[in-house]
């Protein structure tokens, strides 16, 4: 079976990347929806987000759900993969982190509608779920619950 090329506008598909050491270092890439005429949503799920806490370095884990109806662009999973983990060393809260990814990805993908929900693990003896959304669901698309639990030990 041949191997495909390399699309010259995703350089990271198809090679090998390092792990960006930053989010500000990262490269989300997009590639054309071939189903713009459909109402759809696409969903990742990172049940193991890591980043640390701005004051103390401590690493903070979170289980987050990005939900797109996608317009004109995908995003590239391998991209959107080496961009979460890249925040792997960065130090923000948990409020920055979330607010971040969606506004990255909103910014990249234009889409028609896009949230993501971000239930981090305790810190401090409290979790903190981070919700945000923007746009409007178009009636009749189904999108079914994020399927994170209300801490209890989750």
């Amino acid at each position: 079976m041949a191997k495909a090329k390399p699309d010259p506008d995703s350089p990271l598909l198809g090679r090998t990347a390092a792990l960006p050491a930053s989010p500000g270092e990262a490269r989300l890439d997009r590639v054309p929806n071939p189903h713009q005429d459909t109402d759809y949503v696409a969903r990742f799920t990172v049940p193991e987000f890591t980043s640390l806490c701005p004051v103390t370095g401590q690493p903070d884990f979170a289980h987050i759900v990005i939900d797109y109806l996608p317009d004109a662009w995908l995003v590239e999973s391998k991209s959107l993969k080496l961009y979460l983990a890249s925040f792997r060393n960065h130090g923000a809260f948990h409020e920055d982190c979330t607010l971040r990814i969606g506004k990255d990805l909103v910014g990249l993908l234009a889409p028609r509608w896009f949230r993501i929900g971000a239930y981090f693990f305790p810190r401090g003896g409290m979790p903190i779920d981070v919700f945000w959304q923007i746009g409007t669901l178009p009636d009749g698309v189904w999108v079914p619950e994020q399927g994170v639990a209300p801490y209890r030990g989750r």
